[in-house]
């Protein structure tokens, strides 16, 4: 036996995995639901709008790139992104360098399509915000993640946990810069 083997009973694995497995089986379904009624008025399905936003923050990613950080299977990456293609909101595209890959990025209509959703986010209902806001009016902040992150990073690898902490830094940017954009707006 190993020393991981032997760091744990059979009675704790089936219920830590058990609980892992309820426990976010309960969370993706109000995380769905929330995400469905909030793109629904934009015609896109969670795996469209993943995409787009996949390819705003690692803007020019390859297909593999889009299916490994969307946690989906490469021929769905391609199909959902050929959709998206069709629709003006994505253009594809091969490097000089690198003939083998396919490459994604945002077309003008995509970005645009991007901060129309974001604008009307707060439109549909929450649910997972409504059942965190009693955990950030007792703690004066949202609940963080690091151990779930920690179980991530050994999953899928540091490159998965460094852009998707790179992709919430940008979207943080690109919302400041979008209230600003909206302050001098108002200010005229």
């Amino acid at each position: 036996m190993s020393l991981s083997e032997e760091s744990y009973t059979l009675k704790e694995a089936m219920l830590y995995s058990q609980r892992i497995g309820h426990l976010s089986k309960a969370l993706w379904k109000a995380v769905e639901k929330d995400w469905q009624l909030w793109i629904k008025p934009f015609d896109l399905n969670i795996n469209e709008h993943h995409i787009l936003w996949i390819s705003h923050h690692l803007k020019g990613a390859s297909i593999s790139d889009v299916a490994r950080f969307g946690v989906m299977h490469v021929s769905t990456a391609f199909n959902f992104s050929k959709k998206l293609e069709e629709r003006g909101y994505l253009k594809f595209s091969k490097r000089d360098d690198d003939k083998r890959n396919t490459y994604i990025e945002l077309t003008e209509a995509g970005a645009e399509l991007i901060v129309q959703m974001n604008k009307c986010y707060l439109d549909t209902p929450h649910s997972i915000l409504d059942g965190s806001l009693p955990l950030k009016e007792l703690y004066g902040r949202f609940p963080e993640f690091l151990d779930v992150m920690a179980v991530i990073r050994n999953i899928y690898g540091d490159d998965f946990v460094e852009i998707f902490e790179r992709s919430f830094k940008n979207y943080n940017e690109v919302f400041d810069n979008m209230h600003e954009k909206e302050k001098e707006i108002i200010a005229r």
